[in-house]
């Protein structure tokens, strides 16, 4: 029998152009969808990049708004001008390195808390108390010359990652405690955890930080009541700590019955059931809603605005408070947004990354 050459494969792989013009170019129908969503697209685009950038003013040479007056593009100029108002809120001129330091500080600390090689229980702890109390000392001073700065006029980004990573410190042990409180076999304990839960989700987040802010020092002896910023912190971490008790306890309840029953065959006690082998898994399991829970914590902390904290919100809006900038709110919110977003972008991407690592929801 004759050889005969072999006819190479057709492509499978076509071209970027040809993939698209298959998929929004097939028919006249999509052709004409497509082309006036473009149309309508690319007018947006022009329109606003005409007005962020194009003729937009980035700078002011005399330190004054009249630069931004009478102009069709973006007043830039205003974050080069109250930029230290928005990132530090009203912590003293002259102290602000110390904000800036801390800052870093705690997110230098939640990143070596994302990297597989401090996972263990001990670093961890090491990692966090070294750098909370370098955190705190640098924030309050008193010490090595540095003039004590109460927590009442902490403010900007500082305050709002401070309040975020204090309240998810405090609120995840609480809702690992309350899971497991709600799976006890003895009715009172775990009908007990149940209506804490139920009641504290019942209640808006406004009402709780109102509660911990204004009400509580009518009803609390003076030696109990402390700072307010502790007592916000504490409601905030109690709201956060049912939700995400919920979300541990489906993913315990996800998890086979005879693996725990296996557990006590082994003879094993609670402790390393629940340690080694039920919450590993629980929490492997509800990682896509714990990752959505903690990015709605963090935009949640925007409301302490209201209860006088100076937040990178509060922050925000005092820079345009003034006569001077009060026509550029739009560019200072677009700016604390971006702020927003780069955390919030970050914490999703890193979810994703765990749920690769994990292998979440394949077989």
């Amino acid at each position: 029998m004759a050889n005969e050459k072999s006819s190479p494969l057709p492509n499978q792989h076509p071209a970027l152009g040809a993939r698209l013009v298959q998929r929004f170019f097939r028919t006249p129908l999509d052709s004409v969808i497509s082309t006036v969503t473009l149309t309508v697209l690319a007018y947006l685009a022009y329109h606003v990049l005409d007005w962020a950038v194009f003729n937009a003013i980035w700078t002011t040479p005399d330190g004054t708004s009249e630069v931004c007056r009478g102009v069709d593009g973006a007043c830039w100029a205003v974050i080069q001008q109250r930029w230290r108002l928005i990132l530090f809120g009203l912590f003293p001129y002259q102290e602000q390195w110390r904000s800036s330091l801390a800052c870093v500080l705690l997110v230098v600390i939640v990143v070596m808390s994302c990297l597989p090689t401090f996972w263990t229980a001990l670093r961890l702890t090491l990692i966090w108390v070294i750098g909370f109390i370098g955190f705190f000392l640098l924030m309050r001073g008193g010490i090595f010359g540095m003039s004590v700065i109460a927590p009442s006029e902490w403010g900007g980004l500082t305050l709002t990652a401070f309040f975020f990573v204090t309240c998810v410190l405090i609120g995840m042990p609480l809702a690992i405690a309350l899971a497991l409180l709600r799976r006890s076999p003895l009715p009172v304990v775990s009908g007990g955890a149940a209506i804490v839960i139920d009641c504290v989700r019942s209640l808006p987040l406004v009402t709780i930080l109102f509660t911990a802010a204004l009400i509580l020092p009518f009803v609390l002896p003076g030696w109990l009541l402390g700072d307010k910023i502790w007592r916000v912190i504490l409601g905030f971490a109690l709201f956060y700590a049912v939700y995400q008790a919920e979300i541990i306890r489906g993913g315990i309840q996800s998890l086979p019955g005879g693996q725990d029953e296996a557990a006590k065959a082994l003879g094993l006690s609670y402790f390393h059931r629940v340690t080694r082998i039920i919450l590993p898994q629980a929490f492997r399991n509800a990682l896509p809603p714990t990752i959505n829970q903690l990015v709605i914590t963090f935009k949640e902390t925007s409301l302490i605005v209201i209860i006088g904290f100076f937040d990178v919100l509060a922050s925000g809006s005092a820079a345009f408070g003034t006569g001077e900038w009060s026509f550029a709110y739009t560019e200072v919110y677009i700016f604390v947004a971006l702020i927003y977003f780069v955390f919030v972008f970050s914490l999703s991407r890193y979810g994703a990354y765990l749920e690769r690592r994990m292998r979440v929801g394949t077989n």
